[in-house]
């Protein structure tokens, strides 16, 4: 077998992960491991390279619990579970999902691509997965939140790491909570070395969010965080509708702080956005949908980087010049659609034929007619867009770091 070329996530290459357990009864060894910090050994090849001993296991809250054995399950791979250095295209860890709330298998891929070219953002692409000689279709890869992430994007691999898990009422959205870190370390999982000085520095920074007036709070705030890639994050959460998002219920992101103290915001979980429906995770409402205002959940405590932020005028500004920006660029189906066309047709016989899928083919395409499909999103959610936000709000704002282009088919 040939080797592939390129990033392990272009997302013009659809490769074939082929695992091999010792046991026919894989499944049921991963299940039964299942939340704990058990990974299952198995053989990985991929590219026609072998990937002895690397950990498997299940993953996912709803998008594992609603699945019933047979169907497709997320998992995560540990490259280097029992053999430090042994990596995959540069990566030790791959998440595989399952493209739960997805039929399109497009939501992820498609977020992670616009959002990179505003933010940090973690990549994504599909893959095709062989479990012991059995197809189980189609996953999206989505990259990981480590030391590989942070040394790519910021240049370093110091600092501090902390995942925000979903949770309809975990007080992480950068609430502040008073000065005893145990309510900060209930709601927020670090992933680095657990410090006194790294509870610290999360609880001034939501100290100074909650305390610091409006006319004060980007001076104030400026050391502690980036506060222009917050923006992008809240205008890419909100424009292209994450219904399990930070606007919806303030969890399902990341933060990094740098080794100068200053934090960043990352997104996280991208197969709820493009939400046409106004519904979110396990059938919640989040009012909205193609309908949503882009100034919603501005005046809730439990969200103070829309609170806080979005109440200085000039940040608000900024805000909505980005909002408008992703609007205009990326909801534009002429742009849009090639995406999801390469996409799609590098994944259409896969997911046709695939008997562990969890959706019908006939929600498969992308541009479907009727009200839930991807197309009827990016034509609605544009044209609301841009008549909500003026277009003198897109002269506001600089331009994204990665200016973003139409795309190629």
């Amino acid at each position: 077998m040939a080797a592939q070329t390129g990033d392990l996530y272009d997302p013009t290459v659809l490769r074939t992960l082929f695992f091999t357990f010792e046991a026919d009864d894989w499944e049921s060894e991963l299940a039964a491991f299942y939340d704990t910090d058990v990974e299952v050994p198995a053989t990985l090849m991929v590219d026609g390279r072998t990937y002895p001993d690397v950990g498997v296991a299940f993953r996912g809250n709803s998008s594992y619990s609603r699945i019933p054995p047979g169907y497709k399950r997320s998992f995560n791979v540990s490259i280097d579970a029992r053999h430090d250095g042994q990596h995959v295209g540069g990566y030790r860890t791959l998440n595989l999902l399952n493209s739960h709330e997805d039929p399109t298998y497009l939501r992820t891929v498609l977020f992670s691509e616009i959002a990179r070219q505003y933010m940090p953002a973690p990549k994504a692409n599909h893959v095709r997965v062989v479990v012991n000689g059995e197809s189980w279709g189609i996953y999206v890869a989505a990259e990981q939140f480590n030391r590989d992430f942070v040394e790519d994007r910021f240049g370093t691999r110091d600092g501090r790491r902390w995942k925000v898990p979903g949770s309809p009422n975990g007080r992480a959205g950068l609430e502040y909570l008073g000065e005893n870190p145990a309510p900060y370390r209930r709601a927020y999982e670090i992933r680095t070395k657990d410090e006194p000085d790294a509870w610290a520095d999360l609880i001034e920074l939501c100290r100074v969010l909650a305390q610091t007036p409006p006319e004060r709070l980007e001076a104030a705030l400026s050391p502690l965080l980036d506060i222009d890639a917050a923006l992008r994050f809240l205008a890419l959460d909100i424009a292209l509708v994450n219904a399990d998002g930070y606007w919806s219920r303030a969890s399902d992101y990341n933060l990094y702080q740098d080794p100068d103290g200053r934090f960043h915001v990352v997104p996280h979980d991208m197969n709820e956005t493009f939400n046409v429906s106004g519904r979110g995770a396990f059938g919640s409402n989040v009012r909205g949908g193609v309908l949503l205002d882009p100034l919603a959940e501005t005046t809730d405590a439990r969200k103070p980087l829309r609170a806080k932020l979005l109440a200085v005028p000039a940040l608000r500004e900024r805000y909505l010049g980005y909002v408008r920006d992703i609007a205009e660029r990326w909801l534009d189906w002429d742009v849009l659609g090639p995406l999801a066309e390469r996409s799609q047709l590098l994944i259409l016989d896969d997911v046709r034929e695939d008997p562990h899928k969890l959706d019908s083919f006939a929600d498969f395409p992308a541009d479907a007619f009727g009200p839930g499909s991807l197309r009827a999103f990016a034509d609605r959610r544009r044209e609301f867009l841009l008549g909500a936000v003026p277009a003198s709000a897109a002269g506001a704002s600089p331009a994204p770091r990665t200016a973003p282009t139409p795309p190629s088919p």
